[in-house]
């Protein structure tokens, strides 16, 4: 089980975030561009794990449990960081709490309905929003620095990832909406009507 292949992407993704840590950390050019790097490949992870966990059948409760978790981890350590540093606007803090009042929102009505054998299924604008996400988070932890160490080219690198990041954030209230209504849908049915419904 921990020897599949997609569950060792799922470890993988965690195991990055020290080394995305401590790039970060140099507050250098080539730290923060390495840095982006690292956030990135481990991001892409989380849609490969998914992919070959489907496409070659290793779907296990070891992963469905591990791959959220391995998520929110990553997602958490670069706002944190991010903000911890200094280095977003007082506007992207904002976003930024708002994303990750939304990812405890989320986590614990996947928990509560979890304890009724009710799923909670990821939407389409929940896709979109968790992309949004990933880009900008991977452009604001490149900076200006990072991406002229990247690129050779001087370019409003952290401007573009705090407006992502606030697209992402408003798509968070839409989606966090969602979910929350659907939860306390659920939790206002009587036990023999309840069912799974899809938040729209």
């Amino acid at each position: 089980m921990l020897t599949d292949l997609p569950n060792l992407l799922t470890i993988a993704r965690i195991a990055a975030i020290p080394l995305l840590v401590a790039l970060a950390a140099q507050h250098t050019g080539w730290g923060d561009g390495c840095a982006c790097i690292v956030f990135a490949l481990a991001a892409i992870t989380d849609w490969l794990d998914g992919y070959l966990a489907r496409r070659q059948r290793m779907l296990s409760e070891f992963g469905r449990m591990l791959d959220p978790i391995a998520d929110k981890l990553l997602v958490t350590a670069a706002l944190v960081l991010l903000a911890g540093s200094g280095r977003l606007s007082t506007p992207g803090l904002y976003a930024a709490l708002l994303i990750l009042m939304r990812e405890i929102l989320v986590s614990g009505l996947r928990e509560y309905l979890a304890g009724r054998e009710i799923g909670l299924p990821v939407t389409r604008l929940a896709k979109y929003k968790t992309a949004a996400q990933m880009v900008a988070l991977f452009l604001l932890l490149a900076g200006d620095d990072g991406g002229a160490w990247l690129t050779g080219l001087r370019l409003p690198v952290e401007y573009v990832g705090e407006a992502l990041l606030w697209a992402a954030a408003l798509l968070t209230l839409f989606t966090g909406w969602g979910y929350l209504r659907a939860g306390l849908r659920i939790a206002t049915q009587p036990p023999a009507s309840r069912s799974d419904p899809a938040p729209r």
